[in-house]
């Protein structure tokens, strides 16, 4: 998980937050591009079992979106226990706090409120404000067929 932490540290310098400068960072941090070249970035990259990815909205608001714990469906395309799995991506996201929570991120890092959008995106979460950016941490399945992960999300917000 060092690698997520020195590169949320190493995006929490550029402002405006970009999908180029993310990108460099990325590079940069020796991670590995994965391909997905989009407006002429590289939006997705690989650092050991960590996964990494750069979305873009309108207004310019950037997402910087880090999975560090992943449990795949069963072989029936769902879990036997979805409730179990749950409780291991908790414990997971549990194991991983700290380690953001000592970094030298810590002193900039100010609790934020959870929004009811965040409750139904996440099973659970902490969320923090980072100047004007948002650090999200928590457990997220997208759908019954999906992965269960431990989601980092970095996002700079844009002009609304």
């Amino acid at each position: 998980m060092a690698a997520v932490i020195t590169m949320l540290e190493e995006l929490r310098g550029p402002a405006p937050l970009t999908a180029e400068a993310a990108a460099a960072r990325f590079s940069a941090q020796g991670w590995t591009p994965g391909s997905k070249i989009r407006d002429g970035v590289e939006r997705s990259w690989d650092k050991g079992s960590v996964g990494g990815w750069i979305q873009t909205f309108g207004g310019g608001a950037v997402s910087v979106s880090f999975f560090v714990w992943i449990r795949d469906v069963d072989e029936s395309g769902y879990f036997d226990d979805v409730e179990a799995v749950y409780a291991q991506g908790e414990q997971a996201l549990a194991d991983f706090l700290p380690e953001i929570e000592r970094s030298s991120l810590a002193g900039h890092l100010v609790e934020a409120e959870q929004t009811e959008a965040d409750r139904d995106e996440f099973i659970k979460l902490k969320k923090w404000t980072l100047g004007a950016r948002i650090l999200t941490a928590g457990v997220i399945q997208q759908d019954a067929d999906l992965p269960v992960m431990v989601m980092v999300v970095l996002e700079e917000p844009g002009i609304t």
